[in-house]
């Protein structure tokens, strides 16, 4: 006598056509198995679609004021303000500028506009072209002297991580030209503190980088950059947060987070490789902004010449910039010590630009401490 077949199991044959795979499926599944099917998909749909589908994009509406070679510059608040302008300086390390504007509600440039800034402007900076592989530092400074002109020939400047130590170069190439400069997590001198990335670039040998650079075709690529910092953190990356997503696959609110910080992590731009290359060797290895020996734009810049007020802001658990290398240049600068704010937020290097508690307890500090010292000067 035949033992009887439970009613949730179907008999089916063996099916090739993928036409007809999901039909057999679902046919041969019960109502439980169905539903984690079906879940199951929707996290594979899912993850592909934080991997490969999504593009960076601005929280803020916005216009694209000048497009040039390596920037655009992009305009938020009112155009027809008298004030002076405030310029974020984004960072141009392998992500894109968004990080300044990052989430509605988690915005340096809603901060900024949310506590009087009525134009504010950022660099967003381009990735690299082929038939940009040997621009260098001077390039970058020089299309943004050609933004700081356009917007009147003086700004209040805000430079953050690597649009730090860009800021403070060009701040002292042409201080007239600025009013106020605020540096977020930004190396000035790279020989102090300790951490990971300071240890990485004093161990590795230069021939490392330049074969990064020649595997690029001259570029240092978003994609490498992005993968070596995968393999440092592989736990987290490959295994914990695909884990994390399952977990709260039917959660709406925590997809859409996800999904933003997705759009800005996973689309790294290009560098150039000498632009790289010159960063690396000059200002990691030989720390030349800090000793004053850096040329930029055919001049020795020496930070001695930044007289304006200036807001050095470092992270406490900040292991890319620890705080001493924001720190430093409290004593390069020839800023009056009374015109010197030195602050530190909790957390880490991202969420200086993007972490919802710095932004909405610390920066709006920062905003008004602008307004008040952009009016003395």
């Amino acid at each position: 006598m035949e033992k009887p077949v439970a009613k949730s199991v179907r008999k089916i044959e063996e099916h090739s056509v993928p036409l007809f795979w999901p039909l057999a499926a679902a046919y041969a599944m019960g109502e439980a198995e169905l539903a984690l099917f079906k879940r199951n998909l929707k996290f594979v749909a899912e993850a592909e679609k934080l991997d490969h589908g999504l593009k960076p994009q601005f929280a803020t509406a916005n216009t694209v004021l000048l497009d040039m070679h390596t920037l655009r510059l992009r305009e938020f608040g009112d155009a027809k303000s008298s004030t002076i302008p405030t310029l974020v300086d984004a960072p141009y390390a392998g992500h894109t500028a968004t990080i300044a504007d990052y989430h509605r509600g988690q915005s340096l440039v809603e901060s900024l506009l949310a506590n009087g800034h009525q134009r504010v402007l950022v660099t967003d900076w381009n990735s690299a072209s082929l038939d940009m592989k040997d621009y260098d530092i001077d390039n970058y400074l020089a299309e943004l002297n050609v933004c700081v002109d356009d917007l009147g020939a003086r700004v209040n400047l805000i430079g953050l991580c690597q649009g730090g130590w860009m800021s403070a170069m060009y701040a002292a190439r042409y201080p007239a030209k600025v009013a106020t400069l605020v540096l977020a997590g930004s190396p000035i001198d790279t020989h102090a503190g300790s951490g990971p990335l300071k240890q990485m670039v004093k161990e590795m040998p230069s021939s490392f980088y330049q074969d990064l650079v020649e595997a690029g075709g001259g570029l240092m690529r978003g994609r490498f950059m992005l993968e070596g910092w995968k393999s440092m953190h592989p736990g987290e990356q490959y295994v914990d947060k695909y884990l994390r997503l399952y977990e709260h696959i039917d959660d709406p609110d925590y997809v859409s987070k996800t999904e933003t910080f997705e759009r800005w992590y996973e689309n790294p731009i290009d560098l150039p490789g000498r632009w790289y290359m010159q960063a690396i060797t000059e200002l990691f290895r030989e720390n030349r902004l800090a000793k004053g020996t850096f040329v930029g734009l055919g001049r020795r810049l020496s930070l001695g010449d930044i007289r304006c007020p200036l807001y050095l802001l470092g992270g406490e658990a900040d292991d890319i910039t620890p705080k001493e290398q924001v720190f430093a240049a409290a004593h390069l600068v020839g800023t009056p010590k009374d015109k010197i704010v030195q602050a530190l937020a909790p957390g880490g290097h991202v969420g200086l630009f993007m972490g919802a508690k710095t932004l909405h307890e610390r920066w709006p500090q920062i905003a008004r401490w602008i307004l008040r010292e952009d009016g003395e000067t």
